[in-house]
């Protein structure tokens, strides 16, 4: 497209988060603004498509109020900021989430594809408008999506202005992307987004471009790919993850006791999926999920300073989890400093977790029992985990209680206990279980009326003709227990 200026600018900037609105659905607060840049070759104009590559499923939008910068702009004190800015109008910070992961940081091949900054398709002369009081609406297939106004930004306009100034010389031209309030998602082709931005009694008019399909890219350098974690911040609040597990098999799961399980995993040669020494701050209830693994290591207070702050495995760990996940600690059955607390423990259950298993301490174990959120541990202790852990890395092969759990694994817990589960053996162990049970409800009922174990438990051959007689004389709901889920 013909820049609004007459030339393209030296450069497009775009700042990450501005909104309070998006920073909430992205679960943090920046202390500073930061950002990326997008080639000049990625401008486009009103009614030009957003062409999503094939092989790409996750083409992203952002509504956004884009700043063109009218003077030469250094060293800008943030009150003087809004007089370099010359006109606004509306932009879509567009691109395809499946190529992030090849250029984390910079965005290059994600935000920077041809065509991915569309702007216009009217500017508004900056003089004429208070920088505080705009509003900025998005629509996709005429529905309004993303509605929101300035006054209320993370980093005023002016203050940007001035952050940049201070090592980047703004140029007559620049672009500057200020960011894009909730409700940005995916869109597909035969999809028209479109953007305005008013204010004064002014409006920018709707950048309006249609989805359209692309061909592929050539397989030279990081081809498309997606994974939950991409979907999600792709989609948003839109997003729906498909289940960690099939509905079917969890209430397989659910429907036979750990002992039984454990007793079929033994005879199948597998008599090491117990995590020994952790008992349930719910008694009463059933955990079934989808390993997710965190491993500790021992405290080495050089690399707790590198290791354990900030953003760490372990508060990592609970912001990958996923619905249907049960986090998996690994903590060397070092139960002298806690692992989960109650705070990290409700996040854990608001982001969808099926439970939480450690076989080192639990703090906070009444505020954590109150909650709801089954949770296995190694015993309660009130240290916090810098006392005897550093937390080490997320989604590896672990070691808990004894058992080796992956990522993957699937994991069963109730009053007894907690096992592993391989997936693939779970539904003959779901069949297996259910004939076991159906046959000790049977040798239960011989028991009390009095006949001995001996040939009765297990089920010798003089008990098989009496066994199958019983089982169908049961309910159909009964008998059907001993039947393959």
């Amino acid at each position: 497209m013909t820049h609004p200026l007459g030339n393209p600018p030296s450069k497009i900037i775009a700042l990450h988060l501005n909104y309070p609105s998006r920073a909430k659905e992205r679960g943090r607060i920046p202390a500073h603004p930061s950002y990326f840049l997008k080639p000049p070759s990625s401008l486009a104009g009103s009614k030009e498509a957003l062409v999503r590559p094939e092989g790409c499923e996750l083409l992203g939008f952002e509504g956004e109020i884009a700043l063109v910068i009218g003077s030469r702009a250094q060293r800008v004190r943030p009150e003087d900021g809004w007089q370099y800015v010359r006109w606004v109008t509306a932009a879509n910070d567009a691109g395809v989430y499946d190529l992030r992961y090849a250029d984390r940081g910079s965005n290059l091949r994600s935000k920077g594809g041809d065509g991915f900054t569309p702007i216009g398709p009217r500017l508004l002369d900056a003089r004429q408008l208070d920088p505080a009081a705009l509003r900025l609406r998005t629509w996709v297939n005429g529905g309004l999506v993303q509605d929101d106004t300035t006054d209320t930004l993370l980093f005023p306009f002016g203050e940007l202005i001035a952050d940049l100034s201070r090592q980047v010389t703004l140029e007559p031209g620049d672009v500057i992307l200020t960011g894009t309030p909730a409700g940005a998602s995916v869109v597909a082709p035969g999809d028209v987004v479109e953007v305005e931005v008013s204010g004064n009694g002014l409006s920018t008019g709707r950048l309006r471009n249609p989805v359209a399909a692309g061909p592929a890219l050539e397989p030279y350098g990081a081809m498309p790919k997606a994974d939950p974690a991409e979907r999600e911040a792709a989609y948003g609040t839109a997003y729906t993850p498909e289940p960690l597990l099939d509905k079917r098999v969890e209430e397989g799961l659910r429907s036979v006791a750990v002992a039984t399980l454990s007793a079929q995993l033994r005879a199948r040669g597998l008599p090491h999926m117990s995590i020994d020494g952790v008992r349930p701050t719910l008694p009463d209830r059933t955990m079934v999920g989808v390993a997710h693994t965190l491993r500790y290591l021992p405290l080495r207070e050089d690399l707790f300073k590198r290791y354990g702050n900030g953003m760490n495995a372990q508060k990592r760990a609970i912001e990958e989890l996923q619905p249907g996940h049960v986090l998996v600690m690994d903590a060397r059955r070092d139960t002298s400093a806690g692992t989960l607390g109650d705070i990290l423990a409700l996040r854990a259950q608001m982001r969808g977790a099926a439970g939480v298993v450690t076989d080192g301490g639990l703090r906070d174990s009444a505020a954590v029992t109150e909650l709801g959120l089954p949770v296995y541990h190694g015993g309660e202790h009130p240290s916090v985990l810098g006392r005897r852990h550093v937390p080490w890395d997320t989604g590896v092969p672990i070691a808990c209680g004894g058992a080796l759990v992956q990522p993957g694994d699937l994991i069963v817990g109730d009053t007894d206990g907690v096992v592993v589960v391989p997936p693939e053996l779970a539904e003959e162990l779901i069949a297996d279980c259910r004939e076991q049970e159906l046959r000790e409800r049977f040798i239960t009922e011989q028991v009390r009326a009095g006949h001995s174990v001996d040939g009765l438990y297990p089920l010798g051959p003089d008990w098989r003709e009496p066994f199958e007689q019983w089982r169908h004389s049961q309910a159909p709901s009964q008998a059907s227990q001993g039947e393959p889920a």
